[in-house]
């Protein structure tokens, strides 16, 4: 028994819709508002990857084409979709950690409060 997802035109949200026999799917109605004018929309599907292919995916030299080591939401960018793509929960506060980072890169100031990363205030 597929699930299909549908936009209804008359609230303009979409609807996932079980639909107990392909042969005979009936007409759907939202289940928001009750609208018979539904847009059948293509869903989204996932493909089971073993861990050799998504490590031959990362080695890929075409997958760092957007990546900008000098910019750092380019790298953050980057880093989510290396722990994505390696199944590691990131955590929570990862995309927090990120952008602290970056507001701290745009500032020039590190935490310690104005000294370079190697700790040589002179």
């Amino acid at each position: 028994m597929p699930i299909y997802e549908y936009l209804c035109q008359d609230c303009r949200r979409r609807a996932s819709i079980l639909v107990r026999s392909i042969s005979n799917p009936g007409k759907p109605i939202c289940p928001r508002c009750g609208g018979e004018h539904l847009e059948r929309l293509m869903s989204r599907f996932a493909r089971v990857r073993s861990e050799d292919d998504r490590l031959d995916a990362l080695a890929d030299p075409s997958s760092f084409g957007d990546l900008d080591e000098n910019d750092p939401k380019s790298v953050a960018r980057w880093a989510k979709k290396m722990g994505g793509e390696l199944g590691e929960d990131l955590g929570e506060d990862f995309d927090q950690m990120m952008e602290e980072a970056i507001e701290e890169e745009a500032s020039g100031k590190t935490k310690e409060g104005g000294g370079d990363d190697l700790g040589e205030d002179l």
